[in-house]
């Protein structure tokens, strides 16, 4: 956790350079929008008007939830194993679209409750599963660090390798469970208003957990603690494991892509322990869960994906990987207004 104090603010002035370099292509001024100002952004975190995220990485932390006792999720924990596996081998969801968009995949056991003998599995173990957050804490302070240290350490090895852009990825049933309850505390929110159907519930499956939510709140009494302390009490592995990947990106200078709700609430907590590495930190798309948007709004991100998606595995956030491609392609190969001999658009007042 010593390292979250070398974290600064990204370098702004890039920023602008780079914002400058925007307004000479020869198109209205601002005209790719929210792209433009994430090209921006990815520029003050590189320190550099030639940004470049050609070298990228999918980052998936693996856990597993001891929630799922209360019957808030259609399967059990040994899919997360099966998942995970899949993951590391190059057979699942996120591996399909990472081929397509260049992007390196890593599975990161953090927390599982199963073993694998998957040797393209990377295993940081902090324990096996968390405890069930409905009858108490999911883990110890402790933990919750060292499960924030292995994301930290992920990113820093990425980094070495010439690794740009981390998309925030997660495998870990009923991880929707703890989201909602860390969503509701700090967002001060009810736990109806913030908890959604995860992968899918049925009526009586939600309602099961919205009360593992409140009772998880009643029981562990969140409020007015740190914020290691609230994710040892509410969280899980998978959402401490990403919270060191924002902080590593801040603290490597790499751009990290939120993914879903799971991934926005690790955000926000990375947020709450070192607010400046909210400048290193893109939305990929607004998830389809209740706190998805609400989590975004606090970190006072814009998506520019708003397409009910709630896939998990990092899918979400590697769309926006194309999309920062193409502001990429207009940013270096398009021409300029005086390069075409047309008269430069003015900024209206």
């Amino acid at each position: 956790m010593e390292r979250i104090k070398l974290i600064r603010p990204a370098d702004r002035s890039f920023a602008e350079k780079a914002q400058g370099h925007w307004d000479s292509v020869a198109k209205p001024l601002g005209s790719f929008g929210a792209l433009e100002e994430m090209w921006d952004r990815i520029a003050a975190v590189q320190r550099t008007v030639a940004p470049d995220i050609s070298k990228r990485a999918v980052v998936v932390m693996c856990g597993d939830n001891g929630v799922t006792a209360e019957g808030v999720t259609q399967t059990d924990s040994s899919v997360t194993l099966a998942c995970a596996e899949a993951i590391a081998c190059g057979r699942s969801n996120i591996n399909a679209l990472a081929a397509v968009y260049g992007a390196e995949v890593l599975a990161v056991d953090v927390g599982m409750e199963g073993d694998s003998s998957c040797e393209k599995l990377i295993i940081r173990k902090i324990a096996h599963g968390t405890g069930n957050i409905a009858a108490g804490p999911a883990m110890t302070v402790q933990q919750a660090e060292s499960a924030i240290a292995v994301g930290m350490d992920i990113v820093g090895k990425l980094a070495d390798e010439g690794v740009k852009a981390v998309v925030t990825g997660e495998m870990g049933i009923g991880n929707t469970t703890p989201t909602a309850a860390l969503s509701s505390v700090i967002l001060g929110l009810a736990p109806e208003t913030v908890t959604g159907r995860g992968a899918g519930l049925t009526t009586e499956g939600l309602r099961r957990k919205i009360g593992a939510v409140k009772r998880a709140i009643e029981v562990n009494s969140p409020y007015d603690c740190g914020t290691a302390e609230l994710m040892a009490k509410l969280g899980s592995y998978e959402i401490a494991g990403m919270t060191g990947l924002f902080l590593g990106g801040a603290v490597y200078g790499v751009t990290v892509i939120i993914d879903g709700v799971i991934s926005a609430v690790s955000a926000v907590l990375a947020s709450m322990l070192a607010p400046a590495c909210k400048d290193y930190m893109l939305a990929g798309h607004v998830s389809a869960e209740p706190a998805g948007r609400m989590l975004l709004e606090k970190l006072g991100l814009r998506a520019v994906i708003d397409g009910g998606l709630r896939l998990g595995e990092g899918t979400g956030g590697i769309l926006l990987l194309p999309l920062l491609d193409g502001a990429s392609a207009l940013y270096y190969n398009s021409h300029s207004f005086e390069s075409a001999g047309i008269e430069r658009y003015v900024e209206l007042k």
